[in-house]
């Protein structure tokens, strides 16, 4: 059974692109089945996230070409055809795809976490629209198991690469406990927002939102359940800020020199952290120079974020040996799955015709044949019915020069050597 990728990603297509093909959450039962209605496919899984679109098909033979089409149709692009922004892979290459798709190895943002939950939700989704079998059930299992090692493994995901996170983790080597801390954010923009819900996961509580509108503030504020604050009050509630993060669209400085170390005598010295990652800056560069503040500024935090992004690359390629071994161990098992597949095939066409003739022969018996020559028609009939195909076979590879397939009949039909055993006789 051939294992067909079909997919588009960030590395391939833009946005705009990518967006005509995303499916939105919910139950994709129907597409999943619709694809099962296709010839040569017999499983299906399919996973969407905001960075790519992948079908994992299996079955007697799934083309590319043919399920790039169905995409057009089922997703209503109509004649124009985005050929080019697809990619698939075979076999072991849609192996090691999906691997390092499930490691965050082919992620936007390298070893990130989330897409192995996305993952596992796409396999529960077609485990429910009963899509997939044996072999897609199995390649999922694999594929989630390997990307928990290598995470376990290596720092592919311990070192934060996004500017917002990378505050909080910094403001963590300050201060262990943020849960008792108290947190002023100048501005209510994305940044400003991403940086809130990071310091809420890490348990902050006592959290203050300043803006120069003060309804955005109040709706930033809301939604985060924190304390809303006119910016033209900063002063007021600077002395309490043990962590400040500033990302406003001011023009000039709002934190001043005079203003910290006003708020520095109040707090009787104790340290402060800030984060300015506002461009011009919002803290006056003059503050980094005051002993008791720990200040960064964007150019600080991108250059951890560099520094760390390295050592997920650095990381990424040391578990290729890993990622590597996981495609051979499980193309082993599907190879050895096929064979026995074969092997069953062969059986079941041998037995037929043992059965058909083993019949023929007990009514010859039973009619008063000679039985020597009844078992002599019985083995030469068995014989020439089971060497048809192959025979056939290996007349057609003479007359092509097929040399490989010649070899291939030699090898399966050669006697068994002195070391191996013969086949067990069947007493039933």
């Amino acid at each position: 059974m051939p294992l067909v990728t079909l997919g588009i990603s960030h590395h391939t297509a833009p946005i705009e692109i990518r967006e005509r093909v995303a499916l939105s959450s919910g139950d994709h039962s129907d597409i999943l089945k619709s694809l099962l209605a296709m010839d040569g496919v017999e499983e299906a899984l399919l996973l969407s996230t905001c960075n790519r679109t992948e079908l994992y098909c299996s079955g007697p033979n799934p083309d590319p070409d043919s399920l790039l089409g169905w995409v057009h149709d089922s997703w209503g692009l109509g004649e124009e055809r985005l050929d080019q922004y697809f990619y698939d892979h075979r076999d072991a290459e849609a192996v090691r795809h999906l691997i390092r798709v499930a490691g965050g190895m082919d992620s936007l943002v390298l070893g990130e976490s989330e897409i192995l939950g996305q993952l596992k939700k796409a396999w529960a989704e077609a485990r429910e629209a009963e899509t997939v079998g044996n072999l897609l059930d199995r390649l999922c299992q694999h594929a989630v198991t390997t990307a928990k090692a290598i995470r376990h493994q290596s720092a592919i995901g311990d070192e934060p690469i996004s500017v917002a996170y990378t505050a909080i983790v910094l403001a963590r080597r300050l201060f262990s406990d943020l849960d008792s801390r108290h947190v002023l954010l100048l501005g209510a923009g994305e940044m400003i927002e991403l940086c809130a819900r990071h310091l809420m996961q890490h348990g902050v509580t006592r959290l203050t939102i300043a803006n120069r509108d003060f309804s955005r503030a109040e709706a930033l504020a809301s939604a985060l359940n924190a304390t809303p604050l006119a910016l033209a009050d900063l002063d007021e509630v600077l002395p309490n800020a043990d962590i400040l993060i500033s990302s406003t669209s001011s023009d000039q400085p709002i934190v001043t020199l005079q203003a910290v170390k006003a708020a520095l005598a109040k707090r009787r010295h104790k340290p402060m952290f800030m984060v300015d990652i506002a461009v011009p800056r919002d803290v006056e560069p003059a503050v980094d120079k005051l002993d008791d503040v720990y200040l960064y500024t964007i150019d600080d935090l991108q250059q951890v974020v560099d520094e760390n992004l390295l050592k997920r690359s650095n990381a990424a390629e040391a578990v290729e040996p890993e990622v590597e071994a996981a495609v051979a161990s499980f193309i082993r098992w599907m190879n050895g799955k096929r064979a026995t597949d074969s092997l069953q095939t062969l059986r079941e066409n041998a037995h037929v015709h043992s059965r058909e003739l083993v019949d023929r022969a007990m009514r010859r018996l039973e009619a008063g044949h000679d039985p020597r020559s009844v078992l002599e028609q019985l083995g030469n009939t068995l014989t020439n019915r089971i060497l048809h195909a192959p025979l056939k076979h290996l007349r057609e590879a003479a007359e092509h020069d097929d040399l490989d397939m010649i070899a291939t009949i030699n090898r399966i039909y050669a006697p068994l050597t002195d070391g191996e055993t013969e086949p067990r006789e069947n007493k039933e």
